[in-house]
């Protein structure tokens, strides 16, 4: 049996973490591509812990369990836990942040009624003719896309359900006030 850690075998869930420490080193520009792709079939090809230690020796913020003065921390309560995300889950629309219903909701509006004249034009001369409302759907829907993309991941998903728990401790102390005061 094993006695040392760099020599305990390692597993694929393993394997996968140091892939993914991997692809953030990859991502900060830490590593070029050409590296990055040969580091990873080492890890795949990584048969103990020792191994996978060696792939990222190198790299900062790395360091092995055994020399670890890493002290868990409390949890971080400003992102919804998976309940409150599951509770959350039922009501899509009315959770939706409402820049994004906004927004959405125009193109949709919009395209829409370029389609139904499309459609009525065409039925009314007895052929189809260009679809014309695909220059209105495609390059604002791409724009939209951007946006929605690029609000994501600003965060504002997180941003938004902060301000939800925000409105809703302040009407509970509203409340609790108002009793307090009859």
């Amino acid at each position: 049996m094993a006695e040392r850690r760099e020599d305990l075998r390692a597993a694929d869930v393993d394997r996968q973490f140091v892939a993914e420490r991997l692809k953030g080193a990859l991502d900060e520009g830490r590593l070029d591509l050409h590296e990055y792709d040969e580091r990873l079939q080492d890890v795949y090809a990584a048969k103990t812990y020792g191994d996978l230690d060696k792939v990222l020796a190198d790299l900062p913020g790395f360091t092995p369990v055994g020399h670890s003065q890493v002290v868990p921390t409390a949890a971080d309560n400003r992102y919804p836990t998976a309940v409150a995300r599951e509770e959350l889950a039922g009501k899509p629309l009315r959770n939706m942040p409402k820049w994004l219903i906004g927004i959405w909701s125009a193109w949709l509006v919009a395209v829409s009624v370029n389609v139904v004249i499309w459609l009525l034009v065409s039925l009314s001369s007895g052929e189809f003719v260009y679809f014309w409302p695909m220059w209105v759907a495609g390059p604002w829907g791409a724009l939209l896309l951007a946006t929605t993309l690029t609000g994501i991941m600003s965060g504002d998903p997180e941003k938004h359900f902060e301000r939800r728990a925000e409105e809703r401790a302040r009407r509970q102390e509203d409340r609790r006030r108002r009793r307090e005061e009859r």
